[in-house]
């Protein structure tokens, strides 16, 4: 018997089945097999710093060559090159003594009273904003305890000068009420009403207050113009050259100076008059008079509007109309040339003037108005020098 069969270790005996039952007959179960295997330990990998490959071609071994016949030469051992490690910046360790870093969510001086930034001589009389008087504004308290700073004292200037800020709002102002004179024509008459300028127009039609009106409010910003009915039994209905208009503007401004007690010397009065012009033979012009006059301070002004020419033919109707009695003749016509010029252009009497050129009396008489303004503010100007 071999050694393998005396070490053979004989199975053990089944046991016979019990009758009747079929489980008895199942042998035990063996060991389940154990698939779990234990991962051996990492094995640590040296890290090998990576060289240049100018380097690696240097350090590598020579490829085998053949025996040279003849002396064998003189082997050179190899040059190690060392590598220097990269430099790593140091960093600087905070020092226990070091100021506080900025925040931007605690302003520095958070806690701290105000300082003033003037001199050191005049630390002792610092101001603030409550201790200055009442009569001043915002903008010169503040340049009065910041008087270094450009920004305050470009506004101050800015205000008290003239300057950009009072444009600003100027110009705010103008698109307002040009806004709501577009919405209301009428407004415009209120909006502007007011201010130092008081001032009467010899007449109760629109056409000649409402020109005047506009032309005054615009050279003195803010005026108030007012108009009474005047009327002239001096001259003829329609005056034919410069004297009899003269003659007829005043005569309205004597009536409205006797008639109204309340208008007095002080406030000026304008009086418009229309009268034909011949300039040469047969050539006639419609002109406006304005004349304004003012006693108190011994002021008389007389200006012309532009003429409109009148056809010729509309001047022989209006001398044909005319009875030879007729108690002013010598002064013009008794027949008005607007009154002629509507009934041939076939228009209201008081647009003849747009029908037959394109312009109407309202902006020929706006233009002399202004002119007329604007003579009667440098007189003002004068007469407040002088004084």
């Amino acid at each position: 018997m071999s050694n393998n069969e005396k070490k053979r270790i004989p199975d053990a005996p089944v046991p016979a089945a019990a009758p009747g039952n079929l489980l008895s007959s199942v042998a035990p179960p063996s060991q389940l097999p154990n698939f779990v295997t234990t991962s051996p330990a990492p094995v640590p990998v040296a890290v090998v710093p990576q060289l240049p490959p100018q380097l690696v071609a240097t350090l590598a071994p020579a490829p085998p060559a053949s025996v040279p016949i003849g002396p064998s030469p003189v082997p050179i051992p190899p040059t190690s090159v060392p590598i220097a490690p990269a430099p790593v910046p140091a960093v600087p360790a905070m020092q226990p003594d070091s100021p506080e870093r900025f925040c931007p969510a605690i302003p520095p001086s958070k806690g701290e009273p105000m300082l003033s930034i003037r001199s050191p001589e005049d630390s002792q009389t610092t101001q603030s904003p409550d201790s200055l008087p009442d009569s001043m504004s915002d903008v010169d308290k503040i340049g009065d305890i910041m008087p270094g700073s450009g920004l305050f004292t470009w506004v101050k200037g800015a205000v008290s000068s003239g300057g950009i800020l009072q444009r600003v709002a100027e110009k705010a102002k103008n698109s307002v009420d040009s806004m709501i004179t577009t919405l209301d024509p009428q407004m415009k008459e209120y909006l502007n009403s007011g201010g130092d300028v008081n001032m009467v127009v010899a007449s109760d039609k629109d056409v000649k207050i409402s020109p005047v009106r506009e032309a005054f409010q615009i050279v003195f910003g803010k005026a108030t113009v007012t108009g009474y009915d005047a009327q002239s039994d001096v001259t003829a209905a329609q005056p034919v050259g410069y004297a009899a208009a003269y003659a007829a503007a005043k005569q309205r401004i004597a009536h409205i100076r006797s008639a109204h007690t309340e208008v007095h010397n002080n406030i000026p009065i304008v009086a418009v008059e229309s009268f034909l012009h011949e300039a040469v033979a047969d050539r006639w012009y419609a002109i406006d008079l304005l004349v304004l006059s003012q006693p108190s301070l011994g002021i008389e002004l007389q200006l012309q509007s532009q003429g409109c020419p009148v056809p010729a033919a509309a001047v022989a109707a209006a001398r044909a109309n005319t009875p030879e009695d007729y108690a002013h003749v010598q002064t013009g016509f008794s027949v008005t040339v607007p009154s002629v010029m509507a009934d041939s252009l076939q228009v209201p009497h008081t647009q003849w003037h747009e029908a037959s050129t394109g312009v109407s009396r309202r902006e020929l008489l706006l233009l002399a108005a202004r002119s007329l303004a604007g003579s009667y503010k440098k007189l003002l100007a004068v007469s407040a020098a002088e004084i």
